[in-house]
C-alpha cells in the first residue's frame, strides 16, 4: 500500500527515520559503554520492538502493564520506576524487571522483604530540586511540590543497605547542556553515595537524535561518571528514539468561516495528539507555514464538540479544499500512547512505512474499541 492510499486518520511510523535514530543511539552506546533504554511512555509500538531491540539495551516502564509489554515483546533488560507500587502488582514486577527504582525510602522499606528475596537490582530516584525547565511546569519533576524523587532533606543514608543504583530524571526535550548542569547539582548533593553504587540512571528528556544536539558533551559526561564512580550508566530516552519518525494523516471534512477560515478535520488534538493542548505546542505540518506567511491561512480544528479542540493556525501556498489530505509530522511520540475516544472519536489506524516505501497497516480500530472501554 502506498502512503496516499491509507485511510484517515492514520498514524504512520517511518521505518527509515526510526532506524536513523536508532543508529545514533547505538553509536552512543558503542562509544561510551552506556546502555540506552526505550522509555515506553513515549512510544510503545511493540510491533517494532524486534527491530528496536537490535539497537537498544532494553526498555523502561512506569507500571506493570508497560513492564509486561517490554518483557514480552522487547526482551533484553527491563527496568521500572513508579511513584508508588501496588501491593498486588509487586511480586509480578519482581519476576519481570531486573531493575526497580523506588520513589521514596518508605516504598523501598515497604517492599524490602520482597525485593531482597528476588533477583533484582534496586535504586532510589533523586530530586536535586534543580529546575532547567522554561514554560513547561507540567513536565518539570523539580517544580515546587513535586512528588517525584527524594530530596536531599529527605534522603536516608541509613537505609541504603541493598541499594545498588540511583536515578534522576529532570529534563524534557532538552540538550545536553541542561543534563551537564543537572548532574553537577546531583553530584554536589548525593555524589558521596555513588562510590558504592553499581549503576546511575540519567533518566529521559534527552533529545539525542535532534540535529542540534551536542552529543559530544553527553559522551564526555558519561565517560566522566563511568570512570570516577566505576558504575554502569543508563539513559532512557523516549522521544529521541522515534523523534521526527512518524506522521498523522488527516482529511479535511468541512470548512467554515467565523472571522477566519476554519478547517474541520477527521483528526483531533484532544483525542489524537493531546500534548497539543497539554504542553501546549503547535505540531509541524507538511508544506505549511506560520499564519499569514503564505497566501491562505486557516485554523485547523476537529469534529469533536469541544470548542477548544484546535490544533493551530497554519498557512498554505494554495487553497485547501474539502477532501484534501494533510500530514502532521513528528507524530510517533506521545500520540498512540496518549490517544483516547472522547466524543466517540475513532482511534486512528496504526501503520508503518517500510524502508522500501510500502505501507503496512499494523492495527485498525472500530466501534468495538470505543465500546469496550466503557
Amino acid at each position: 500500500m502506498k502512503f496516499n492510499e491509507l485511510s484517515t486518520p492514520c498514524y504512520v511510523v517511518d521505518e527509515k527515520k526510526l532506524i536513523a535514530n536508532l543508529e545514533i543511539l547505538e553509536k552512543l552506546q558503542n562509544d561510551t559503554g552506556c546502555k540506552v533504554l526505550l522509555a515506553q511512555k513515549a512510544f510503545s509500538m511493540y510491533s517494532l520492538y524486534p527491530l528496536m531491540s537490535k539497537y537498544l539495551s532494553g526498555t523502561t516502564a512506569s507500571g506493570l502493564y508497560e513492564a509486561k509489554l517490554g518483557y514480552e515483546h522487547f526482551g533484553k533488560e527491563t527496568h521500572i520506576y513508579s511513584p508508588a507500587f501496588k501491593e498486588e502488582d509487586f511480586a509480578e514486577i519482581c519476576k519481570m524487571c531486573g531493575h526497580i527504582v523506588f520513589n521514596s525510602f518508605s516504598q523501598l522499606e515497604k517492599y524490602r522483604s520482597v525485593w531482597q528475596s528476588s533477583n533484582v537490582s534496586v535504586g532510589i530516584r533523586l530530586n536535586p530540586q534543580f529546575s532547567t525547565q522554561e514554560g513547561h511546569e507540567i513536565y518539570d519533576p523539580c517544580a515546587f511540590g513535586s512528588r517525584l524523587g527524594v530530596t536531599k532533606q529527605n534522603f536516608r543514608a541509613d537505609l541504603l543497605d541493598g541499594v545498588e543504583g540511583f536515578h534522576f530524571h529532570t529534563l524534557c526535550e532538552q540538550n545536553s547542556d541542561a543534563l551537564v548542569s543537572t548532574f553537577k547539582a546531583v553530584e554536589e548533593q548525593f555524589g558521596e553515595y555513588f562510590y558504592n553504587a553499581k549503576w546511575i540512571n540519567f533518566g529521559g528528556g534527552h533529545h539525542i537524535t535532534r540535529p542540534d544536539y551536542d552529543i559530544d558533551a553527553l559522551k564526555n559526561l558519561i565517560l566522566y561518571v563511568r570512570e570516577k564512580y566505576d558504575v554502569d550508566v543508563y539513559l532512557e530516552p523516549g522521544e529521541a528514539v522515534a523523534l521526527n519518525a512518524g506522521y498523522l494523516i488527516t482529511t479535511v471534512l468541512e470548512k467554515v468561516s467565523n472571522g477566519m477560515e476554519v478547517l474541520i478535520l477527521d483528526a483531533s488534538a484532544a483525542c489524537h495528539m493531546p500534548d497539543v493542548l497539554e504542553m501546549p505546542y503547535r505540531p509541524p505540518l507538511k508544506d505549511s507555514g506560520l499564519p499569514n506567511e503564505k497566501k491562505f491561512t486557516y485554523r485547523l480544528s476537529s469534529c469533536t464538540c469541544l470548542a477548544g479542540d484546535i490544533i493551530g493556525d497554519y498557512s498554505f501556498d494554495n487553497e485547501v479544499l474539502i477532501g484534501d489530505r494533510l500530514v502532521f509530522e513528528d507524530m510517533a511520540i506521545y500520540s498512540m500512547v496518549k490517544n483516547n475516544t472522547f466524543n466517540g472519536m475513532p482511534l486512528p489506524n496504526i501503520a508503518v512505512m517500510h524502508t522500501d516505501g510500502e505501507c503496512e497497516v499494523i492495527k485498525s480500530f472500530s466501534y468495538e474499541d470505543f465500546k469496550m472501554r466503557l
